[in-house]
């Protein structure tokens, strides 16, 4: 059962078609930055092994972040040898910008990306992207904390990694074991919704591109992989590790807060049995039992601990009355979230409005039953009251869940559609499919995606001089039919 503000903004995953002339199936960008020596080798060595290997036609992208040695003529020298690799540059730094502007613009259906030190053994990435490929899953990353992960590197970089992915557990409750390894994929139509949610232009963007994907309930694809350190790295650790930290701080607080609109992210599961319309049995009803009830027993003894403190200075009636409020509001916002997947903050208002109305209901119950003791017995005992309370709670608590599931939190599904819309360069003969959208003077300024993403060419550069920022209108917009779930800008 979905509830959300927002339902299916992405659509069902489905096995991607086979490509069109032309198009890749996947593009691998190599972010780099003054990688004079390395880069040449590393697409090399990329290329060869995805010729070989790879069963789909496949891009190589060069995401050149200000470099200010001989990296850009390396870059060009590649794009024009060979037919599969491309390079832009960009004028700013940043490996979250350049991975952000590259696949924002780019017509492959699935996006990757990997460090110019190929420290992670290439044999993992077909395992990578084939969950992405079969519609699997939404994006994909490599792991070197698995347990079937071989990794080589010193105990310094060992402590640091783990440490970080403690403190991403314990502060985010993230569930994905690798955050920063270089090594990840996504599927272009996630990409286009998440990608404007995501803040960080430098390192943290990969770790907070998996925290809003996982928060969305998207799913995560982890490949153990065999990863050997670069010594000669030029990666600033302590410099990373206070942006990180920072990053986890604002991330942290925005969820917390609720100002992310997750929402846009959810899709339908696809051909998942729970999604199956079964006659004359109500959908998610053994699921939703189950999440109420477990919500049900530690509401009780919530609404039980809470009783016996207000007794101690007020009386059996009044000491009810409050212990039942505190814990409806509690059991209200756990049922919303938990037993009926309602996320998001829109309707909560009426929920706990509506919540309020149910706890009347087994406020009457509970208090009858208090009143009715103190009828036949003028001084009970305080285990004669918790007994009582928890037999008219049970009462309370059947009537609770017919009345959420009936009334609070029905399930209100309806078909939705959705407008794809896209502009095509005029090097893929202006299909949907292949090429970023654009709407009015964004043209101008992303004239890269048709440069950088055209027929190849004497020149399969592109000078970021023509990317004034705006990446994000270069995305293919996902906009539903219904009125109220439009809202393609950026979050920030």
């Amino acid at each position: 059962m979905r509830t959300d503000s927002s339902p299916g903004t992405l659509p069902a995953r489905e096995h991607l078609p086979a490509a069109t002339a032309g198009t890749p199936v996947l593009d691998v960008v190599i972010p780099v930055y003054n990688e004079e020596k390395d880069l040449q080798p590393c697409v090399r060595r990329l290329h060869d092994h995805l010729a070989r290997t790879f069963p789909y036609p496949f891009r190589i992208t060069i995401a050149d972040n200000a470099s200010t040695d001989a990296t850009p003529m390396v870059a060009r020298r590649l794009a024009d040898r060979i037919p599969e690799v491309t390079s832009f540059r960009l004028e700013q730094k940043g490996r979250g910008r350049a991975l952000r502007t590259v696949w924002s613009a780019s017509d492959a259906p699935v996006l990757a990306y990997m460090d110019v030190d190929l420290s992670t053994d290439l044999n993992a990435l077909l395992p990578l992207v084939a969950p992405l490929i079969s519609g699997h899953s939404d994006l994909a990353i490599g792991s070197r904390l698995a347990r079937s992960s071989r990794v080589v590197r010193g105990p310094k970089r060992e402590f640091i990694s783990r440490a970080y992915n403690l403190i991403l557990r314990g502060s985010l409750q993230a569930r994905f074991s690798d955050a920063q390894c270089g090594f990840k994929a996504i599927r272009r139509d996630v990409a286009q919704v998440l990608l404007p949610l995501v803040e960080d232009t430098g390192w943290f963007f990969d770790t907070e591109m998996l925290v809003l994907a996982e928060r969305a309930g998207l799913r995560i694809h982890e490949v153990p992989v065999d990863w050997v350190d670069d010594p000669d790295s030029t990666v600033h650790i302590v410099k990373t590790a206070t942006d990180d930290l920072r990053g986890v701080w604002r991330v942290g607080r925005a969820l917390a807060t609720g100002s992310l609109p997750l929402d846009r992210l959810t899709r339908p599961f696809g051909d998942d049995p729970r999604d199956r319309d079964l006659t004359d049995v109500p959908g998610g009803l053994a699921r939703q039992l189950v999440g109420f009830c477990v919500v049900g027993a530690l509401s009780t003894l919530f609404y039980l601990l809470l009783y016996s403190g207000f007794r101690l200075f007020a009386g059996s009636q009044t000491a009810n009355a409050l212990a039942l409020l505190v814990s409806a509001v509690a059991n209200t916002a756990a049922n919303r979230r938990l037993t009926f997947g309602v996320r998001g903050r829109s309707g909560a208002v009426r929920h706990q409005a509506q919540g309020l109305v149910v706890f009347g209901i087994g406020l009457a119950l509970t208090s009858g039953s208090l009143a009715a003791l103190d009828a036949a017995n003028s001084d009970p005992a305080h285990s004669t009251e918790l007994a009582v309370l928890i037999a008219a709670n049970l009462a309370a608590t059947v009537l609770r869940f017919l009345l959420f599931r009936a009334w609070v939190f029905p399930d209100r599904r309806e078909p939705t559609t959705y407008d794809v819309t896209a502009h095509s360069g005029p090097a893929h003969g202006g299909t949907a499919h292949d090429g970023p959208a654009q709407d009015g003077p964004a043209h101008d300024h992303m004239t890269f995606a048709t440069k950088a993403y055209g027929t190849h060419g004497a020149h399969n550069t592109h000078d970021s001089r023509a990317f004034d920022g705006t990446w994000r209108d270069a995305t293919l917009r996902l906009s539903p039919v219904r009125p109220h779930d439009t809202d393609p800008g950026d979050a920030r």
